[in-house]
């Protein structure tokens, strides 16, 4: 049995970025599991799946345009500093939650800080970047 669209899987990943850096993993925990063709994970990972047989690996390069999109400059803010609490971390990389006027919450990461402004970026913080999976079918459920 190989899998197709709408059928539930289970998969083991680890997820690398070009530089061999790993950005996720589900070494030690369960698999991951969802509806193939669902929209349930990024596309390029969704695509790679029709056709595999329980056991199977493979090795997938998934580009960011399917993965979380490129980089989007516009999706990033300076704030000024006097408006951001002195209490709030603002170390390149951290990330912050923000409520926005109509209420909604927003992750969004330090890229810069200075005496007068911070640069806050809106963007997934994979957005832009080439991603490879090496992926184990452990399931067709």
């Amino acid at each position: 049995m190989t899998v197709k669209p709408g059928d539930t899987v289970r998969i083991h990943y680890t997820g690398t970025l070009d530089d061999g850096t790993t950005f996720d993993s589900s070494e030690g925990r369960d698999p991951l599991e969802f509806t193939v063709g669902a929209g349930q994970i990024i596309p390029g990972l969704d695509k790679a799946l029709p056709g595999m047989e329980a056991g199977a690996q493979k090795t997938v390069k998934v580009p960011c345009a399917e993965a979380y999109g490129a980089h989007n400059p516009e999706a990033t803010q300076a704030v000024p500093r006097a408006q951001v609490p002195a209490d709030i971390p603002l170390e390149i990389g951290t990330q912050l939650q923000l409520q926005t006027p109509d209420g909604q919450v927003m992750a969004v990461t330090v890229a810069e800080a200075t005496d007068d402004e911070v640069i806050l970026d809106a963007n997934h913080p994979l957005a832009g970047k080439d991603l490879t999976f090496a992926i184990e079918l452990v399931e067709i459920v």
